[in-house]
């Protein structure tokens, strides 16, 4: 049985472990409301701008005028997994359900033949795929020394897409992201981008798709907007990253606060049992001896 000393120093420990947890859960939780808001913000700039791409781009669907971006490759052989996860743990599940999508993603891909790239955005995803897919990660863009997320960061991810895609090395790119939905709600999601897959036209009251004219023709606007929406893409996936890790972080610090909470009262009552039982038991020895005199 551990002595009293030994006891008190693990009483001590857990106390000072839950003030730790505390804390972190007091900083998330100040994090959190500003990365909720981002991400919020950032949600119908992304999907209008989708919706409007999607109008342009079912112009010169199929057409030879199509952007390269749009069209892809016209193969499928290989794909980049692009998984954006975050670079510190300590968020519960948040980093391990990205890193198992993508996971999965990749098992599927690979059983049917086909070749898998990995682009990690975050130092977490690259430490939880390098074991099974160590040979497949080609590349891992760290944001350790970034305090906020800003537009450059994403321009930076999206470049190096688009310089890989211009170099032959993928046919298809997906996001690995966790959207936002709740402090103790954030879903895991894969979003093609790369050719992107648009949601259907929205129809009218008549009941017809809405038609647009543009200036200038629809193969420019799209040699200047695919690239862009492909970094409002990244810049959202971010965001909703930066908010969804803050939740899950508030939420693991909560229930290890709890924890320590609960082991500080079982360790407590444990040592004042066992520090009465050694009282009562000197109690016993100096009356025995004083009853031999």
């Amino acid at each position: 049985m551990a002595s009293l000393k030994d006891m008190r120093v693990r009483l001590a420990s857990t106390k000072a472990t839950q003030k730790i947890t505390k804390a972190m859960q007091m900083v998330a939780a100040s994090k959190l409301r500003r990365a909720q808001v981002a991400a919020e913000a950032a949600r119908p700039f992304a999907e209008r701008m989708d919706v409007v791409l999607g109008n342009i781009a079912s112009a010169v669907a199929g057409s030879d005028s199509a952007p390269r971006l749009l069209a892809g490759t016209g193969a499928d052989k290989v794909h980049l997994l692009v998984v954006c996860t975050a670079e510190r743990g300590l968020c519960g599940a948040f980093n391990s359900s990205i890193a198992r999508l993508a996971r999965e993603r990749a098992n599927a891909l690979l059983a049917q033949g086909k070749e898998i790239k990995i682009l990690c955005v975050g130092r977490k995803g690259a430490d939880q795929l390098r074991r099974q897919f160590g040979k497949y990660i080609i590349e891992v863009v760290e944001q350790r020394g970034v305090k906020q997320i800003g537009f450059a960061q994403a321009q930076l991810v999206a470049d190096k897409i688009v310089a890989r895609f211009n170099n032959n090395e993928f046919d298809v790119a997906t996001l690995f992201f966790s959207r936002f939905k709740s402090v103790i709600s954030q879903i895991p999601t894969a979003l093609q981008v790369i050719p992107p897959v648009f949601e259907p036209a929205a129809e009218t009251t008549t009941g017809a798709a809405a038609g647009y004219e543009y200036e200038p023709e629809e193969g420019e606007i799209l040699d200047d907007l695919l690239p862009r929406n492909l970094s409002v893409q990244v810049f959202r996936a971010l965001l909703e990253n930066a908010a969804s890790e803050q939740g899950a972080r508030m939420s693991a610090m909560d229930n290890a606060t709890r924890n320590a909470g609960e082991m500080i009262r079982k360790q407590t009552l444990t040592y004042n049992r066992t520090r009465q039982a050694m009282i009562t038991k000197e109690l016993i020895e100096i009356i025995s001896g004083a009853e031999a005199l």
